[in-house]
């Protein structure tokens, strides 16, 4: 190991919203990155490893975090109704994924398993993706107990920013508002969110590799909540075409509403940066990728 490179981290699900930000970060920040996905980036990072693989195959994990010193998984069922619609496969990817890449950590005797949880963990909401993530950090606990893992679980809020996907409640907001002249939101008129930028909680999801975190519990969330409603009007008077606001007649029933603490896991501590990515700033910069890419379609 030089003095530039801190280590070697795999991060499972690199390429995805999350991984890919924060395996960025892990770069910026000294480390050697190793991502191990189901599909190969159009446009790979040089500072980065691709692996081709399956997060259920074990040997396969196994490999891929050979020489490795840390392993973040962050690889998943993410989409709280896609999960809700299929219970079996969020077993076998968020559960079955979760042990094949402890038995990895255990394997090559890494400095720290981070764990990408969410703050649905404290609720008897979120079907079927709360469950597995409770049962993950049940055996991320277990583990550390009888192996002597050294973890961190971080417990995400609403993450929001550039290269979201069609299942992140911002951009839907933003796209639908573009397309249909309306920002609909299919929920409850009084929820209640916490919004974090996806570049501040990268970099927050890499300091937690400091001994501090050391087998703890950490939230990342936006340092002040916020209705959906009052988003949705930041939204429609940033917006040239200044869309209406729609609560939908489909109400996602699977999301919390006002808060999601009504179930009692192992407590967890919030982790805030004073340098961050102010919420409107945030949300101007996701409509102006929103509103780049809106265009390209319509001269396609």
């Amino acid at each position: 190991m030089t003095a530039q490179n801190k280590g070697t981290v795999l991060v499972t699900g690199g390429r995805g919203f999350l991984g890919g930000y924060t395996a960025a970060a892990l770069n910026e920040a000294g480390y050697a990155v190793r991502i191990f996905d189901t599909s190969r980036d159009d446009s790979p990072v040089e500072a980065q490893e691709m692996i081709v693989g399956d997060i259920t195959d074990q040997d396969a994990v196994v490999e891929a975090a050979k020489g490795c010193d840390y392993i973040y998984h962050l690889a998943g069922i993410a989409d709280i109704e896609e999960a809700r619609g299929r219970p079996v496969d969020t077993a076998r990817v968020n559960v079955l994924g979760t042990l094949n890449a402890l038995e990895a950590a255990k394997e090559h005797k890494v400095k720290r398993f981070v764990f990408a949880s969410t703050v649905y963990v404290y609720s008897d909401r979120g079907s079927f993706y709360r469950v597995s993530k409770q049962a993950c950090e049940n055996y991320i606990e277990t583990y550390q107990e009888v192996h002597g893992i050294p973890y961190t679980v971080l417990r995400y809020g609403s993450l929001y920013g550039r290269r979201a996907g069609p299942t992140n409640g911002i951009y839907r907001l933003i796209k639908t508002a573009l397309e249909t002249g309306e920002i609909v939101y299919n929920g409850d008129a009084n929820a209640m969110r916490e919004y974090i930028h996806i570049a501040d909680a990268a970099k927050l999801s890499v300091e937690i590799l400091d001994e501090a975190y050391k087998n703890r519990h950490i939230m990342l969330t936006g340092n002040e909540r916020m209705r959906v409603t009052d988003i949705m009007r930041m939204i429609a008077e940033m917006l040239p075409n200044k869309p209406k606001l729609k609560i939908g007649e489909e109400i996602l029933a699977g999301h919390y509403v006002m808060t999601p603490y009504n179930y009692h896991p192992k407590l967890g501590h919030k982790l805030v940066s004073n340098d961050h990515i102010e919420l409107g700033q945030g949300l101007l910069d996701c409509i102006a990728e929103m509103s780049e890419m809106h265009q390209r379609e319509q001269e396609a």
